[in-house]
């Protein structure tokens, strides 16, 4: 799942985000993080800043909370920077109520899974690596795992992993890192354990019981 793309897809720009409140101090003591209602705010203008948010906001960016209208409105509002954010709202909008983009992804019109499915987009960062960083401007790689798809019984979509790097560039704007531009890649991929996949039950009860998280670092 590429952040900012609604996956499977290449013919849209789009953007993704977190379901949940950050809590005070959630994205470490070194970034200088605060609560900020449901997304993280108030990253210091420094590199450990700079990467906190890109890794936060990846987070974000990969949420099935994209897919709904008023959701998506305010992630957009919050990790990107005013001009950008305007620049991409209406051709998000269009992304992701493509009915064609839905089907393929097993959503009806409304981006509702099917009764009795559930589902599943969630992005887990697993590093970061600054390549340029001032108080002002940053660029920040995030290297990550994503899960896409629906799980339960009679999916024909089920839920895969992948790998993903994307580079954040990032402007400090009102006491806040929020995003300009970006660009992905795939990879680094690592070599997979033979592990026999779950079933969909247990895959569905996972999704259910153990909440995606709200901020990265």
């Amino acid at each position: 799942m590429e952040a900012g793309i609604p996956p499977r897809t290449t013919a849209v720009a789009a953007a993704r985000a977190t379901p949940e409140g950050v809590v005070d101090g959630g994205v470490g003591k070194e970034a200088g993080g605060r609560q900020g209602g449901r997304h993280p705010v108030g990253l210091r203008p420094r590199q450990a800043g700079a990467e906190s948010a890109a890794a936060n906001y990846s987070v974000a960016l990969g949420s099935a909370e994209m897919f709904d209208k008023e959701r998506r409105q305010e992630i957009v509002t919050a990790v990107y920077t005013p001009d950008a954010a305007a620049a991409r709202q209406a051709d998000l909008d269009k992304a992701y109520s493509s009915t064609e983009f839905l089907a393929n992804i097993g959503l009806d019109k409304n981006g509702q899974a099917p009764s009795g499915q559930t589902f599943v987009s969630r992005v887990i960062p697993v590093g970061t690596k600054a390549t340029a960083s001032n108080a002002s401007d940053a660029s920040v790689e995030v290297w990550y795992t994503s899960l896409f798809g629906l799980s339960g019984e009679g999916s024909t979509n089920p839920v895969t992993e992948s790998w993903y790097t994307t580079t954040y560039q990032l402007k400090w704007v009102s006491n806040d890192w929020k995003v300009t531009d970006f660009q992905q890649k795939d990879g680094p991929v690592p070599v997979g354990r033979d592990q026999k996949a779950s079933t969909a039950d247990d895959m569905t009860k996972a999704v259910e019981e153990y909440g995606g998280f709200t901020y990265a670092r």
